[in-house]
């Protein structure tokens, strides 16, 4: 086992142009953890309720993912509602969330979790985020984390502490504005990831949905597209989904290289297309190594051009301003 996943494992009922799921299996780490699955070993800690079914277990034993820290307290599963809008499916409205046992959720992690390389801390309370990291043997060779607007409102110190401690922050592009306008005055996502790596993230990958991710490592931007689908069934675990593949790249080849961060966003981006393809984990569980290669390599014909040779200039007009 490589990486650990401390998140929420629930039942979405969801809504979309699509069509609608009711009582799905979702939450952040089981999104994370099985596309992460498919390139290294990994562990989740979460919570479930006594009404967890057996089936759902089996799709995370089918993935070999290590579910001996998931706990199962009295009571029901976490369960979320929500409806994507008609005409844009990046847009949602929450209907319910019924917390149940995931507020009391306080996550243990074993003695072979302590020592795992790979940590991702999933967007839950910022303040079990920090109590995760704090359980942590030694510092692993790689901490990201997720966080989302509501912990911004609510949380925002204990949040500010989290991203001062971790090495990649996974953020949308509203919420890394949202974190970082008080501080830089504008609400360029340039400007605000710049800001954010100034506390402490040498990178910060920013989500754009259907526009795909900008990744921020070091001095250096790299832009990876999504990918261009003729329709988008169930949008609610791509992030996570991106995540999971990100992380798995990265723990399965022990890279981390800048070259290997650039790569992964791509593996990230092609894991987040299929996991948008059907509702729940359906087609993100069911993946084949095949066709995983096929889309990546499909990904690097999407940009890819022939670029200036040493000698080689752009045309330029007879007379044009040359400043």
């Amino acid at each position: 086992m490589a990486i650990l996943v401390v998140g929420s494992v629930g039942y979405d009922t969801v809504e979309t142009p699509a069509g609608s799921r009711e009582d799905a299996l979702g939450g952040s780490a089981t999104f994370f953890a099985i596309s992460s699955s498919y390139f290294a070993q990994v562990g989740m800690v979460a919570v479930v309720g006594d009404d967890f079914t057996a089936d759902s277990v089996d799709i995370l034993k089918a993935h070999h993912v290590d579910i001996s820290g998931l706990q199962t307290a009295q009571g029901k599963t976490f369960r979320w509602a929500g409806v994507y809008g008609p005409e844009d499916v990046n847009s949602r409205e929450t209907l319910d969330t019924q917390l149940n046992v995931f507020a009391d959720f306080d996550p243990h992690l074993s003695p072979e979790h302590r020592s795992l390389p790979y940590l991702f801390l999933a967007n839950i309370d910022p303040e079990l985020q920090l109590n995760v990291l704090g359980q942590m043997e030694r510092r692993p060779k790689l901490v990201a984390a997720d966080t989302m607007n509501f912990w911004i409102d609510g949380k925002l110190e204990a949040l500010t502490e989290v991203v001062r401690s971790v090495d990649v922050l996974f953020v949308d592009e509203n919420e890394v504005r949202q974190f970082a306008a008080p501080h830089v005055g504008s609400v360029n996502v340039v400007k605000a990831a710049r800001f954010i790596q100034d506390m402490g993230p040498e990178t910060v990958i920013v989500k754009r949905g259907e526009h795909g991710v900008i990744q921020f490592m070091g001095d250096s931007i790299f832009a990876a597209p999504a990918y261009p689908l003729e329709s988008v069934v169930d949008p609610t675990g791509a992030g996570d989904s991106f995540a999971g593949g990100f992380m798995g790249y990265l723990a399965g080849t022990g890279d981390l290289s800048p070259g290997a961060f650039r790569r992964a966003a791509v593996v990230g981006s092609v894991m987040g297309s299929f996991a948008v393809e059907s509702f729940s984990v359906e087609r993100l569980s069911a993946l084949g190594q095949a066709e995983l290669v096929a889309r990546f390599r499909d990904f690097s014909h999407l940009s890819q051009f022939d670029g200036l040779k040493d000698t080689e200039m752009l045309p330029w007009r007879d007379g044009a301003s040359n400043l």
